[in-house]
C-alpha cells in the first residue's frame, strides 16, 4: 500500500532571506498576477519567484536559474538529517476558529489503477503542463499534494499530536487569519513509526490532483530519458497527509454561474426542474445559506437558483431514485452527488450545457465565494447562479474508492496549504 519516507527538507534561511510570512504565498493557481508582484515587491526571495515563474523569456528556465542562485547563496538551506514534518493549519470557517493537523513527507507516487493512491476529481490538460514544464527545470516540488488517509483508531494522529505539544519552531499568521505551524522531526524510531503507520493505507487525494498527475508524468519521463530508474527519487513526491476524520477538516461548496446563454429565461428553467424538484420562491438571500444548511442537515439534495435583485428558488430533489436511469454507468456513489444531480438534471437536461460545455467553461464559471454568486448576478455579469451546499468528506472517499471521478470543482478544501515553509528537492537524499 502507500509508501512513505522523510527526506532533508529545503526550507528558507531566515537570517538571510528575512521573515518567514514574507517568504511565503497561497497556491500558484488562486494567485492573480497584481497579488505575484506584491509578494516579490515585499520580498525579493518570495517563493512565488518559483512556484509561479514569469520572468524572462523562458520562465521555466529562470525558475530553475534563480533556484541555483539561492541555493549558492544560502538563501535555501537543506535538513541536517532526513525528516518528516508536522504541518498545522489553525483558521476560521462557519464562525468558529479550527485547526486541522497533519505530516508532510514523502510518497511514492503510483498509477491510479493500482488502487493505492486515489482521486476524486477531473483535471485541466493546460495546468499539468505548466507543472510539468517546471519540474523538468528545477527537479523540486514547491508545494505540497493535500492527501487524506483512513484511519478508525487515529494511531497517527495521536502520535502527531504528542510530537506538537509544544510551540512551533516556525510558525506565522498570515493576511487571511491563518495560522501556520511547523515541527520538524527526525527522531529515526518515531519516523519509522510513522512509515509503518501506512503501510496497509490508502490514500485520498483532496487537493492538488493536477501536482499528483504531473508527478507520474514525470517519473515516467525521467525513465524514459535516463534520468532515473525505479526506485530513484523521482518515484517520490512531497505530500501533505491528513486523517480523514480528523475534526478540523472543512470542505467548502464551489458554487456555479450562469452566463451568455442563448434565450435564457427563469421561468423555462423552473419549468423544466418541477419534473424532478419541489421549488419555493423567496424574495431574500439573508436566510439562504440557513436553509440550506438545514437541507444539507436533513440529507437532502438542495440548491439555491439564484436570478438577481434578491429572488431565489430553493429546488429540492423529489426522488434521489432518478439518478440511477440518469446515470446508470456510474456507481451509487456518483450518482448520489449534489453536483452530479445539479449537472445532470439541471444544467444538462434543463438548460442544455453539456460535459465538454462545463469542462471549457464556455457558459459557466466556478466561484467558491457565495457574494460573488450573488452580486455578480445583480450586476448582469451573469444571468444565474447555483448555490450549493459542500460535498461531504465520506461521498469523495466512496467516489475514489469505486474508482470514478467527481465532475471538476466538486470540492474546495479549506484553507489551502501554505507554499514555502518547506519544499522537496528531488535530488536531495
Amino acid at each position: 500500500m502507500a509508501v512513505i519516507k522523510p527526506f532533508k527538507g529545503m526550507r528558507f534561511d531566515t537570517e538571510k532571506a528575512g521573515e518567514l510570512k514574507t517568504l511565503c504565498c497561497p497556491p500558484y493557481d488562486i494567485i492573480s498576477e497584481e497579488q505575484r508582484k506584491e509578494f516579490i515587491a515585499q520580498n525579493e526571495y518570495n517563493v512565488i519567484r518559483l512556484e509561479l515563474p514569469r520572468e524572462g523569456e523562458d520562465v521555466y528556465a529562470r525558475a530553475g536559474e534563480v533556484l541555483d542562485l539561492w541555493r549558492s547563496q544560502g538563501v535555501l538551506i537543506y535538513e541536517d538529517r532526513p525528516a518528516i514534518y508536522v504541518y498545522e493549519m489553525e483558521f476560521n470557517a462557519y464562525n468558529k476558529r479550527r485547526s486541522v493537523k497533519g505530516i508532510i513527507a514523502r510518497v511514492k507516487v503510483e498509477p491510479f489503477s493500482k488502487g493505492v493512491i486515489l482521486p476524486h476529481e477531473f483535471t485541466l490538460s493546460k495546468a499539468k503542463t505548466d507543472r510539468f514544464n517546471l519540474m523538468k527545470a528545477t527537479n523540486c516540488n514547491f508545494s505540497q499534494i493535500y492527501a487524506l488517509y483512513m484511519d478508525s483508531e487515529h494511531t497517527t494522529l495521536n502520535t502527531i499530536d504528542e510530537l506538537s505539544t509544544g510551540d512551533a519552531p516556525y510558525e506565522f499568521t498570515d493576511d487571511d487569519r491563518i495560522t501556520h505551524r511547523l515541527w520538524v522531526i527526525t527522531d529515526e524510531d518515531v519516523i519509522e513509526k510513522l512509515c509503518a503507520d501506512f503501510e496497509d493505507r490508502k490514500l485520498y487525494i483532496a487537493d492538488g490532483h493536477h501536482r499528483y498527475e504531473t508527478a507520474l508524468n514525470y517519473r515516467d519521463y525521467c525513465r524514459e530519458n535516463g534520468i532515473s530508474k525505479e526506485g530513484d527519487a523521482q518515484d517520490y513526491q512531497m505530500m501533505y497527509l491528513v486523517d480523514m476524520e480528523h475534526p478540523g477538516l472543512v470542505v467548502f461548496p464551489t458554487h456555479r454561474m450562469v452566463r451568455d446563454l442563448p434565450n435564457f429565461d427563469k421561468n423555462i428553467v423552473l419549468d423544466g426542474c418541477k419534473e424532478y424538484f419541489e421549488t419555493e420562491k423567496f424574495d431574500s438571500v439573508g436566510n439562504m445559506n440557513t436553509l440550506l444548511s438545514k437541507k444539507y442537515k436533513e440529507g437532502k439534495k438542495a440548491f439555491a437558483f439564484y436570478v438577481g435583485k434578491g429572488e431565489w428558488y430553493m429546488l429540492t430533489l423529489k426522488d434521489i431514485g432518478v439518478m440511477s436511469s440518469v446515470l446508470p454507468d456510474l456507481s451509487a456513489a456518483s450518482q448520489q452527488l449534489d453536483v452530479s444531480v445539479l449537472h445532470s438534471l439541471i444544467l444538462e437536461k434543463t438548460m442544455g450545457i453539456d460535459k465538454e460545455n462545463m469542462a471549457n467553461q464556455i457558459n459557466l464559471t466556478y466561484t467558491k465565494f457565495f457574494e460573488e454568486a450573488i452580486v455578480k448576478v445583480d450586476k448582469g455579469e451573469f444571468q444565474c447562479s447555483f448555490i450549493l451546499n459542500p460535498t461531504r468528506v465520506t461521498e469523495i472517499r466512496d467516489v475514489a474508492a469505486e474508482g470514478e471521478k467527481m465532475p471538476q470543482k466538486s470540492t474546495y478544501f479549506y484553507p489551502k496549504m501554505i507554499t514555502g515553509m518547506v519544499m522537496n528537492d528531488i535530488g536531495v537524499d
